[in-house]
């Protein structure tokens, strides 16, 4: 099969879904341009800060991309590319794109704050603290495993931390001049893109060689930093100048594939049980990021809710985001799909699917001019940003929602203190990241699709609550909690010698029950309303 078909056949069901289902659901969520939005009522110059349309898309976008889409469903391309695909297109569309739009509507309809106070709100306090705990231990794991990933891709190829730390440099330069001295958005764009490129050529020529331990204690210094900080000097400006690399990431393979056509070498499906994992649940587990992720809905809810300008950006934002991140999956299965038999199997063993995802964009790139070195490089370089982005995004996500959990009705107190809640977060997370955080990686996959399934949750029972269609939520959370709760027993059952592992999974296992019962009272009270 020629991978163009798939290529196009994805984009084109993308565009249809966002001009139709996209529309479908801001009127039936009543989504109302009209009301002022947290970002400038409450605006304090830290957190609650406005930005346009353009610029919150490209933080947004490159907060929840990272490495989830490409890693995901490389690694899910063993059950064949159908399977894998149709996953990806379906779950964007109904599950991702409601999931990721829903969690930033309702966050910014409960003043910006995140799904923690929205459950609290709308099914009871219980409810609330459950959440939260287990959303800040979860942004943990996520601080210790880019924290090792970044810190490893950084050793592998030292010329993209030379670039990474340059891009620091013009990203701040960019938010002052941008947000302090009026410099015009498009000026600023352009001159940022410029120096992006400068950044990624003085890499090259000048790369940082250092010790993992090293960079590990210099990156968990910058999230910190990055955490505290007014989101207009640091967060805004560099995710928005990272989203051009990532543009032009996609724009390079749709184009390369457009041009070269490569054919799929691989089987459109291998079978249910491939290498002991079973279809259900583990491809909806494994792809994650390329249809509907958890770790979205803390970010839609955590910074990106406290710098909407306006209601009417919210489809832009949360669905359109979630498209594009489907159209890089659909690359990354072509890429996979593509480089089949002994190459995938060494690119995969020699620096795992991003490498498998580089060199397949390299090839790809040739066709229009790019030499193979260029290409491949430049895609590592750009995924190594966003992996940077993930990382500190997390980290001001956790500190935002440990905020919360010791917040008692606006009052602040030590444990509210932004400096406080950072540094606990950055001290255990790094903690966990020194000791290594593979053992715990299968725990976090599971518990990253049960967040997405409580995001659901508390969307849908606010929506019925709120007297507005909620069905479109609902459904996708029923079969997201099949999918998590089954991965959870799977998990147990393979984990029972795994003192630390049997724990986790019994934990999350008997948290996702208490909350649905929660949840079906809560449900129960709104239809007696």
């Amino acid at each position: 099969m020629n991978a163009i078909i798939l290529m196009l056949f994805s984009v084109v069901i993308f565009l249809i879904a966002y001009a139709t289902y996209g529309k479908y659901l801001v009127k039936k969520w009543g989504i109302d341009e009209s009301i002022e939005t947290p970002a400038h009522r409450l605006n304090d110059g830290v957190d609650y800060v406005p930005a346009k349309a353009p610029v919150l898309l490209g933080h947004h976008f490159s907060s929840i991309a990272g490495a989830g889409p490409i890693v995901g469903p490389i690694a899910a391309a063993i059950f064949g590319w159908l399977p894998a695909m149709l996953w990806i297109v379906i779950g964007s569309i109904f599950f991702g794109g409601v999931h990721d739009m829903g969690a930033l509507f309702a966050s910014v309809r409960h003043d910006g704050k995140s799904l923690g106070e929205v459950i609290g709100v709308n099914i009871g306090k219980k409810g609330k603290q459950l959440f939260s705990i287990f959303a800040w231990l979860a942004l943990l794991l996520v601080v210790a495993a880019f924290t090792n990933i970044v810190a490893n891709t950084f050793v592998a190829v030292p010329a993209a931390a030379t670039a990474s730390v340059l891009f620091i440099v013009i990203a701040i330069g960019f938010g002052y001049f941008v947000y302090s001295k009026g410099v015009s958005l498009t000026i600023g764009s352009v001159i940022g893109v410029a120096l992006l490129v400068l950044c990624i050529y003085l890499g090259q020529v000048f790369p940082m060689a250092l010790s993992k331990n090293t960079w590990m204690i210099i990156l968990l210094g910058y999230i910190f930093v990055a955490s505290v900080t007014p989101v207009w000097i640091l967060l805004q400006p560099r995710d928005y100048l990272n989203s051009f690399l990532l543009y032009a990431m996609l724009i390079g393979g749709v184009l390369g594939i457009v041009i070269m056509h490569p054919t799929i070498q691989t089987p459109a499906t291998t079978g249910f049980v491939v290498n002991g994992q079973f279809l259900f649940p583990m491809l909806f587990v494994t792809i994650a990021c390329g249809a509907v992720s958890g770790f979205h809905s803390l970010v839609g809810s955590g910074t990106t809710s406290k710098q909407i300008d306006n209601e009417k950006d919210l489809k832009l934002i949360g669905y359109g985001s979630m498209l594009i991140e489907g159209v890089l999956a659909t690359i990354a299965i072509i890429t996979a799909t593509y480089l089949a038999g002994d190459k995938f199997a060494d690119l995969l063993a020699h620096g795992g699917p991003v490498n498998v995802f580089s060199d397949g964009l390299g090839t790809f790139m040739t066709s229009f001019g790019v030499p193979m070195a260029v290409g491949k490089s430049f895609t590592a370089l750009a995924i190594s940003a966003f992996a940077l982005t993930s990382l500190d995004t997390a980290t001001r996500l956790a500190r935002f929602i440990f905020q919360e959990m010791f917040d008692t009705e606006g009052e602040t107190s030590f444990m509210t203190n932004r400096y406080v809640a950072t540094g606990i977060t950055v001290v255990l997370g790094g903690a966990l990241a020194f000791k290594g955080w593979t053992k715990i990686w299968p725990l976090f996959g599971a518990s990253n699709q049960l967040l997405a399934a409580l995001a659901l949750l508390a969307l849908a029972i606010w929506l019925k609550k709120s007297g507005r269609e909620y069905r479109m939520a609902l459904y996708p959370m029923i079969f997201m909690f099949a999918v998590t709760l089954t991965a959870l027993v799977m998990l147990i059952k393979a984990n029972l010698n795994n003192f630390v592992l049997l724990f986790f999974g019994v934990a999350l296992l008997i948290l996702a029950l208490i909350l649905m019962l929660e949840a079906k009272r809560a449900f129960s009270e709104a239809d007696n309303q």
